[in-house]
């Protein structure tokens, strides 16, 4: 296995010149996009192709339990974007997602839905996103009242499961819908937000394509998340990176027990501050530092930037050019600063 150590990137303007793509003479022939059908467009989430009915709609970010009684999560495989990050510095750094769901109105059970956090809320604002969630301590209260910020809590779907009353809440069929219009809350697009998120590329990439020299393999990821495992692992048949924890693959049950996969997975390594005795913390997400990006078996070091809770995060190549994801889906990671010698990618 090997330790990731040397992973500083500078954030400056030009970040680093030590990725510069090796210079080349040939012809690069002309990219033809697919052409995207009548009543469709990409989407801002993935870029793949969805329907023109949602393209104004805007996302839901669901907080999801992740503690090893809410398995199985119901749902999680129709997220667009998956964000994971540590909860809380008690129980073990126990992790929760973020799932960000564009076409929630397809939602028939998902979550299981628990608490939420202030570094959740400054993320899901760089998107636009209503919040689902149950509660969370009063550390949110100052960002809650952040304009750009909507949010449903509690009161959602409950599923005899067998399980205790804090695992059997779930996002169920219409409530979206249902709660915001009761609150008040387009669902459509408002002022905070802030235009597209990810800058795609307009074909399917290899990063040893434009960064032969820098591009190292990646086809297996250890995250230094103690309490659940969380690994990611390549299969080179359909180019996704499947996800683990637990020891066990993440199964859907909602979805044909569909394990849970991704395009991309970006790493972002954030420090932190404790807020108080119980654990709770807040990312300092708002700033820069540096990190991974992976796709097709490979990764390069990039760095981030975000400058205010409606300013989505931007990534950056050494070179200061914004990369391009490819199509699909997004795993997101914070890993705390303290931690980051801890991560492993081979």
């Amino acid at each position: 296995n090997e330790a990731v150590e040397d992973t500083t990137v500078e954030v400056t303007e030009e970040v680093t010149p030590e990725m510069t793509p090796e210079a080349t003479e040939e012809v690069v022939p002309e990219v033809t996009e697919e052409v995207v059908p009548e009543g469709f467009y990409r989407s801002e989430l993935t870029n793949e192709i969805i329907s023109e009915e949602l393209k104004d709609q805007r996302p839901i970010a669901v907080m999801v339990d992740n503690e090893k009684t809410a398995l199985p999560h119901y749902g999680l495989t129709q997220a667009d974007v998956v964000y994971e990050l540590m909860n809380s510095t008690a129980n073990g750094e126990i992790t929760r997602f973020m799932a960000l769901v564009k076409d929630w109105g397809t939602i028939k059970q998902f979550g299981s839905i628990r608490s939420l956090r202030p570094t959740n809320i400054l993320l899901a604002n760089e998107w636009n996103a209503i919040i689902c969630h149950d509660g969370g301590p009063y550390h949110n209260d100052a960002y809650l009242a952040l304009k750009a910020t909507d949010n449903l809590s509690g009161g959602f779907g409950r599923v005899n499961n067998g399980k205790s009353r804090e695992f059997t809440e779930y996002l169920l069929t219409g409530e979206v819908a249902k709660k915001a219009a009761a609150k008040g809350i387009e669902t459509t697009y408002n002022e905070y937000y802030e235009g597209p998120h990810y800058k795609f590329a307009a074909k399917e990439t290899d990063l040893t394509e434009n960064y032969a020299e820098f591009a190292k393999p990646a086809t297996f990821i250890d995250l230094p998340f103690g309490h659940n495992g969380s690994e990611l692992s390549y299969n080179e048949e359909d180019g996704l990176y499947y996800y683990s924890e637990y020891g066990a693959p993440h199964k859907d049950p909602q979805n044909g027990n569909k394990q849970l996969a991704f395009k991309n997975v970006i790493i972002q390594n954030v420090s932190y501050n404790q807020l108080d005795e119980n654990g709770y913390l807040i990312f300092n997400c708002i700033g820069g530092g540096d990190g991974f990006y992976i796709t097709n078996g490979k990764r390069i070091r990039i760095a981030w930037t975000k400058g205010s809770d409606t300013e989505p995060t931007r990534y950056y190549d050494g070179m200061g050019n914004e990369i391009e994801l490819n199509t699909g889906k997004t795993y997101v990671a914070f890993v705390a600063d303290r931690r980051w010698e801890q991560l492993v990618v081979e």
